[in-house]
């Protein structure tokens, strides 16, 4: 059975004036996910948004919250955005002292828990908590900033991660964030992605239905071997 394909907008690359209409928008234009980016200016450099965002969106978000924390550390935060009604959070490794720790904490709270993996983390990371995660991120950016370039060799390492799941045979999501757009979703997808996060390229445009709509469908070419990617 294929997997399903879920498109993830990425609230970073939202108009912060207008967020509530933003996520009700993408919500709208068939959204399966928001993914919700939260940087501290240490982890990180850059500052956004906390749980109390998080709990004024979620009435006006039908589809789940995807917490990303790019911060350290994580465990102080992680029933903050739970009891603010994430369903998915997601943390850095490098972040936390005590990573198995830290996912059964997140689980504890009654969320989907995901280990996000920055293109310098290796994949080793995911040895002893595989079998404990809904998620895992692979970062085709270096986290801190929306609208940086796709790091090719992300597709590499989506490929060893897909084969990782494959052979624990959970059902464990897969997803890439960072410059992802309608040109290199189908490339994404084939290296074994099934959730694509997207901002500038949903946020930039004006029919977001469209760009989502897209982005599905390159993603399911690529996914369903119907993608040729170039010489």
């Amino acid at each position: 059975m294929a997997r399903s394909i879920e498109i993830a907008p990425s609230l970073l690359s939202a108009d912060f004036a207008r967020l509530g209409e933003e996520v009700a928008a993408v919500a709208a234009a068939g959204a399966d996910a928001l993914h919700f980016d939260v940087m501290d200016n240490h982890y990180v450099p850059n500052l956004t948004v906390g749980p109390l965002v998080c709990a004024a969106l979620r009435p006006l978000c039908p589809i789940p919250i995807d917490v990303h924390l790019m911060v350290r550390p994580v465990d102080r935060l992680v029933a903050d955005f739970a009891n603010a009604g994430a369903d998915i959070i997601t943390f850095h490794p490098e972040a936390s002292e005590h990573v198995h720790r830290t996912i059964g904490l997140i689980r504890d709270h009654g969320c989907k828990a995901g280990l996000a993996l920055n293109p310098a983390t290796p994949l080793c990371v995911l040895d002893h908590v595989l079998d404990q995660l809904d998620l895992v991120l692979v970062m085709s950016v270096n986290p801190g900033f929306a609208g940086q370039g796709f790091i090719s060799a992300a597709l590499d390492k989506l490929r060893a991660a897909r084969r990782r799941i494959d052979e624990g045979g959970r059902p464990i999501r897969l997803e890439v964030d960072g410059g992802v757009k309608v040109d290199n979703a189908a490339a994404i997808a084939a290296a074994g992605a099934d959730m694509l996060v997207a901002g500038s390229a949903v946020f930039s445009q004006p029919d977001y239905a469209a760009v989502i709509d897209a982005l599905r469908a390159a993603a399911i070419a690529g996914r369903d071997g119907r993608f040729a990617p170039a010489a």
